[in-house]
C-alpha cells in the first residue's frame, strides 16, 4: 500500500474537549466555561483547548482539567473522535474529546479557579457553541452503558452516602427513576457496599435518619475490571 502525503493535508488542527461530571448528592452536574474570544465570544462551550504538534491529548485534557478545578482525583475516558470540516468556522480543526467523573464537594463546586467555569445540571444544559451539544449527548449514551456494566458511584459519591444518593446518582445518569425495592435489592446482592454502621439525618424532616454505607474497594476493583449486568428496572 502506498500512502504519500502532500504539505496541504496537514492543514489540520487539533483540540481537546472534556465533558466533566459530578454529582452534588442531588443533581447530577456538568462543567461548562464561557468563550472570552472569537468566534462565538460569550457563549457557552464544554471546557476546550488546542493541542499542539508535540503534545499527547489526554495530557493536554488532564492539565486542562487540574488548572480548572485543582484537582487531580478523577477518571478519564476516551469518548471520540469529532471531526466534521465544517464544524469550526475559522477552519479544520478536529476535536478528541474526553469525558470524566469527578467527585464534587461544596469546595469544589463553588471555588473553580477560573470564573468563566461553571456547573449547570446534566438535564439542562444550555446551548452550546461549535458541535458541543453533540459531544455532550454522546457522552451521555455513554455514561448509560457504563452505569449498566461497571460501578461508576465510586468516582461521584462521597466516601460514604447513603442509598437514597446511589439511587438518586443512578437515576440521573439513566434519565428515569427506578424502583426503590428492586434497586437496593439488586445493590446489595452485588456485595459492593459495606454497611458503616454510622447515620445521618438527610433532612430535617426525615422521620428518621439514613444509614451511610461505603463501597468494597477490593469488590469494585474487581467489578470495573469485569464489568457485570447492572440492569435496574
Amino acid at each position: 500500500m502506498h500512502i504519500e502525503f502532500s504539505p496541504d493535508d496537514f492543514q489540520v488542527a487539533l483540540s481537546t474537549s472534556v465533558v466533566l461530571y459530578g454529582f452534588d448528592g442531588e443533581d447530577l452536574k456538568l462543567l461548562i466555561g464561557t468563550k472570552t474570544n472569537e468566534p462565538y465570544k460569550g457563549a457557552d462551550v464544554l471546557p476546550s483547548v488546542v493541542v499542539k504538534p508535540k503534545e499527547d491529548p489526554i495530557l493536554v485534557a488532564r492539565e486542562l482539567m487540574r488548572s480548572i478545578t485543582g484537582f487531580d482525583d478523577w477518571l478519564i475516558e476516551r469518548l471520540n473522535v469529532f471531526a466534521d470540516p465544517y464544524r469550526n468556522p475559522v477552519g479544520r480543526v478536529v476535536n478528541i474529546a474526553y469525558y470524566g467523573t469527578l467527585r464534587l464537594s461544596e469546595d469544589l463546586e463553588n471555588d473553580l479557579r477560573h470564573s468563566e467555569y461553571r456547573w449547570v445540571k446534566a438535564d439542562h444544559i444550555p446551548p452550546l457553541a461549535y458541535d458541543h451539544n453533540d459531544i455532550v449527548d454522546y457522552s451521555k449514551e455513554r455514561l448509560k452503558r457504563r452505569v449498566k456494566r461497571r460501578p461508576i458511584g465510586f468516582s461521584l459519591l462521597p466516601r460514604e452516602f447513603t442509598l437514597n444518593q446511589i439511587q438518586r446518582l443512578y437515576e440521573c445518569a439513566l434519565g428515569r427513576e427506578l424502583d426503590k425495592r428492586n434497586f437496593r435489592r439488586k445493590l446489595l446482592k452485588s456485595e459492593l457496599l459495606i454497611d458503616t454502621g454510622k447515620t445521618i439525618r438527610s433532612s430535617p424532616r426525615a422521620k428518621r435518619p439514613s444509614g451511610l454505607f461505603r463501597f468494597d474497594e477490593k469488590k469494585y476493583r474487581t467489578l470495573s475490571l469485569e464489568g457485570y449486568d447492572f440492569v435496574y428496572q
